[in-house]
């Protein structure tokens, strides 16, 4: 019985997926939106990646400047949550179905994605506040409602809180787990409950600390993990240098002629392949969702744009570093459509990634390497999806619900190594998908503001070199500009108007 539910549950939340993120809804609002924003920004993620990446990477921090972690820390504990089974498993699911075309609409997606990406972060941090326990909350949970006025504004911020707490045990936890448990009990005969029993422990040891203590660890973690993996990748390009142009070729031409795994007439294979593609990537950048801005609100910051362009720069090497690296590493070993000689059918997508790396390396150990990576990947991601969803618990029950959620999370992480997940993979998918509506139409709500501020802001420090007396020099008759600065933006979620009146009133009578 419990198992024709699973099933049933399986099916149910694989139709609202396939509607939600089908041709004619999500995957347009996606590129559109993201288009619309490149044009309107003038293309800024081509132009200003340059000083992005110095500015997070190298300088890493703001001399000055509030927040709970470093630039730095912000940009890894997003990467943290982004780099995960999507780089591997969702690449190979994109590529098998809809062909090596399908990998050139992740590109696209990635690209256009990087104006939404800029643009959720710079909202995430434009519109932050300050909780009871001092530390900076923002993301579409609050901007949506601060920025949209009315009633509408506040129903997409709620939307956007109930989706996302219900998305980060799905996308960020139990699928994550499963993977983890899935790939060592198929590469090293670890039991499923040996994995759940470890991840529980290491995920509670490190997320009771909250966002400050996440940080310190993605930190660390997340480039030696992007190093290992895409240092494996490029040495199997490097071998098979020779294959690299074909594969280039069959790329470009397949996403546009229809030629695809799945086979079909030239007009739905191209369809498969933009599909598969787009969704496969936006579950690997995930721009346009919103949960990077929860992650750059907390950023050590002089200003928000300087945030956005850091946070945008999460796009460009989840998907136009690793994810290519995985999607070349596919295509030039002849993974995509190889056929399982016991079998006689192509080879799972679960499988894909790391028959690509054993064919492409010497000796047998290459699934060892895709086993180890995934560990680190899926990691991350629990890491980073946990202070997504404690953020998101935060505006809709309070401060006080956040340490009882960490513990909660933690334990369900047990449940994901050890569950079969047909029906959660199904769900994650479509809570995703119902992340990114409200996050969406508000950015486009939102684009004039954006487009304004940062034009403001780049005209007066267009190579990120400002310092905080500057930057100081050039905003202080700005709009807004006082609020923000003081953490108290208006409806900041760190003080009811009714508590900033009685705190006013004490202090008067204090001092009188």
């Amino acid at each position: 019985m419990g198992t024709i539910l699973m099933e049933d549950l399986a099916t149910f939340f694989g139709d609202i997926s396939s509607v939600i993120w089908g041709p004619f809804m999500l995957i347009p609002l996606l590129l559109g939106t993201g288009l619309y924003l490149t044009i309107r920004l003038g293309g800024l993620q081509f132009f200003k990646l340059g000083v992005a990446l110095r500015l997070g990477l190298l300088k890493r921090k703001d001399a000055g400047s509030e927040g709970d972690i470093s630039q730095f820390q912000a940009l890894t504990t997003a990467l943290a949550a982004t780099v995960g089974t999507g780089n591997i498993v969702g690449v190979a699911t994109a590529i098998g179905i809809g062909g090596p075309g399908a990998l050139f609409w992740m590109w696209v997606t990635g690209l256009v994605g990087m104006a939404a990406k800029y643009s959720e972060a710079y909202l995430g941090v434009r519109f932050r506040g300050t909780d009871t326990a001092g530390e900076k909350s923002g993301g579409p949970q609050y901007y949506l409602e601060r920025g949209i006025k009315g009633p509408f504004g506040k129903f997409l911020a709620l939307f956007f809180a109930i989706a996302a707490t219900l998305a980060c045990f799905g996308i960020g936890n139990m699928t994550q787990g499963n993977s983890i448990s899935a790939n060592l009990e198929n590469s090293f005969s670890v039991p499923t409950w040996t994995t759940g029993l470890v991840l529980t422990v290491l995920s509670m040891i490190v997320l009771v600390g909250g966002i400050k203590s996440i940080g310190k660890v993605t930190a660390g973690f997340v480039p030696v993990m992007i190093v290992f993996y895409v240092g494996a990748a490029i040495y199997i390009l490097i071998a098979n240098v020779g294959q690299v142009p074909a594969a280039l070729g069959q790329i470009f031409s397949e996403a546009f002629t229809g030629t695809s795994a799945v086979g079909g007439f030239a007009g739905s294979a191209i369809i498969i392949a933009v599909q598969f593609g787009v969704a496969r990537g936006i579950f690997s950048n995930e721009s346009g969702m919103g949960s990077a801005a929860i992650a750059a609100a907390a950023a050590q910051t002089t200003h928000p744009v300087r945030q956005g362009l850091v946070s945008m720069t999460q796009t460009f090497i989840d998907t136009i570093i690793v994810v290519t690296c995985t999607g070349l590493v596919i295509i030039t070993t002849g993974a995509w459509n190889y056929i399982d000689p016991e079998t006689g059918e192509q080879i799972a997508a679960s499988l894909m990634t790391g028959h690509a790396f054993t064919f492409g390396l010497p000796g047998e150990w290459g699934h060892w390497i895709v086993t180890i990576g995934l560990v680190m990947f899926a990691f991350s991601t629990i890491l980073g999806w946990c202070y997504y969803g404690e953020r998101n618990i935060e505006r809709l029950v309070g401060r006080k619900a956040v340490m009882p959620f960490r513990v909660v999370f933690s334990l369900i992480v047990y449940v994901g190594c050890t569950t079969e997940l047909t029906a959660v993979w199904n769900f994650s998918d479509m809570m995703n998908g119902l992340m990114a509506l409200p996050n969406l139409i508000g950015l486009l709500l939102l684009s004039g503001l954006i487009v304004r501020e940062t034009r403001w802001y780049l005209k007066h420090d267009p190579k990120l070199e400002a310092d905080k007396a500057e930057i100081e020099a050039f905003m202080k008759d700005r709009e807004g500009w006082e609020e923000w600065k003081s953490g108290d933006v208006r409806g900041s979620s760190h003080m009811s108007r009714k508590a900033r009146l009685s705190m006013d009133s004490e202090s008067e009578r204090i001092q009188r």
